[in-house]
């Protein structure tokens, strides 16, 4: 490797990235100063990262409850809402719109009309619903086996490491909107949020972390396949629902592995 790639994968990575990818995907408080040289969207790298602060916190809060003596489905409810709270939601809205967009709509353009209405329809509602009580009910039984900490982290870092494959190989389906301003990341840091997302995999206990990346990787896959075919390309929105399903299948597939290997 000459060193000119050495110095271009180094600039690829800055720790100032991690700031301004917990600016874009959180409500966290924090200062962030985009070069205008550089597009946001080379910060993707650090979004799995992003899910370790996120899961991070959520987790401090679901031990402080432990610690106090609460039970398991309390405790998993308040760490499911850390997490909402901390992200603002936004990842929940994508799914929400992506359901309405992708169902309510027949054409491409009433599809995105659909997705940017602040509205919510019965398929968003649906979709929001089982989002919300799949995570609920799984994190309480992980509770109980003791697989708190690793489920939690494990699919956060994953889910957000989905999101930017999404990004780096789907078109913008429409000119505005943030993830047309965010940009599509290139390959090094597509490379990097994957890898992170295989590290990730790869620490969970007691199961197969090949079957949790082919799990999660096959979600993936099918989430850019609809969303190519529904609207052409991607968005906020579906970045948001990527994450949501994944986060959703990894969490089911620890639980499913340990329930069924132990």
């Amino acid at each position: 490797m000459s060193g000119t790639d050495i110095a271009s994968i180094t600039k690829a990575f800055r720790p100032r990235d991690i700031t301004l990818a917990l600016a874009l995907l959180t409500r966290l408080p924090l200062p962030h100063h985009p070069s205008g040289a550089r597009a946001p969207s080379a910060a993707a790298w650090a979004y799995p990262l992003v899910g370790l602060v996120v899961g991070g916190i959520a987790l401090l809060v679901g031990w402080c409850l432990e610690y106090l003596g609460t039970t398991a489905p309390i405790t998993a409810a308040f760490v499911l809402l850390t997490g909402i709270v901390i992200t603002g939601a936004m990842h929940e809205d994508g799914l929400a719109d992506c359901a309405d967009g992708f169902w309510g709509g027949w054409t491409v353009t009433r599809r995105l009309e659909i997705m940017k209405d602040s509205q919510i329809g019965t398929y968003g509602v649906i979709a929001l619903a089982m989002s919300l009580l799949l995570r609920w009910y799984v994190l309480t039984m992980l509770i109980d086996k003791g697989m708190l900490l690793p489920a939690v982290l494990i699919s956060a870092v994953m889910s957000r490491a989905a999101m930017v494959w999404v990004m780096h190989r789907l078109p913008n389906a429409r000119q505005n909107g943030l993830s047309a301003q965010t940009g599509r990341p290139g390959g090094i840091p597509t490379v990097a949020a994957l890898g992170l997302g295989v590290i990730a995999a790869i620490m969970a206990p007691e199961v197969s972390f090949v079957w949790l990346v082919l799990f999660a990787g096959l979600v993936t896959l099918g989430a850019g396949l609809i969303a190519r075919r529904k609207i052409g390309g991607q968005t906020g929105d579906v970045l948001g629902a990527t994450q949501q399903m994944v986060e959703v299948t990894v969490l089911v597939a620890i639980d499913v592995m340990i329930s069924t290997w132990n």
